[in-house]
């Protein structure tokens, strides 16, 4: 799929932070996601393990299963595995065995009058119709933004806590 999928960034008070940008497979079109995550992962974790103590992974996935296997998978590995992509966020917000910060979905930004941030007519329409039906952001009302804030120890890597955060920003 297009785009590098991981990096290291270094954070304003020094830190090397690896970001790693995976998509699932699972309920996915199977036309652009060939590679399997976990096969992905480890690609990426060669790339910025050695240089980076925090490593944050975003897994786009539709599958709450695929998510938390990856979860497992990487607990003790990685300081935080964060699910996006079903923009609605779930409250399953923990710190796994290993020190690995997890949630399945953190949610999404955007208009909270709206289908997952698009115009509800055409959403509608479509589960209606069957039809295909070109999606367009919902413009107006109030704005969601949801996410997540992981604590991190910097000297090894591990998340010491997880929350939720939603907030209203425009009313």
């Amino acid at each position: 799929t297009p785009g590098r999928g991981c990096g290291v960034y270094t954070a304003e008070c020094g830190v090397k932070v690896g970001v790693i940008n995976l998509c699932g497979r699972i309920f996915m079109d199977p036309n652009l996601v060939a590679t399997s995550p976990f096969d992905a992962v480890e690609e990426a974790l060669a790339t910025t393990g050695a240089e980076a103590p925090i490593t944050i992974v975003d897994l786009h996935a539709e599958a709450t299963s695929e998510k938390q296997a990856l979860g497992w998978y990487l607990n003790g590995r990685v300081s935080a595995v964060i699910g996006t992509h079903t923009h609605v966020q779930t409250a399953d917000e923990r710190i796994l065995s290993g020190g690995t910060a997890y949630i399945t979905d953190a949610g999404m930004t955007g208009p909270e009058d709206s289908v997952i941030g698009m115009t509800k007519k055409a959403v509608i329409e479509k589960f209606m119709t069957g039809m295909p039906r070109r999606f367009e952001v919902a413009r107006g009302g109030a704005v969601r933004v949801s996410g997540v804030m992981v604590g991190v120890n910097v000297a090894n890597g591990r998340a010491m806590n997880i929350e939720r955060l939603q907030e209203v920003v425009i009313p």
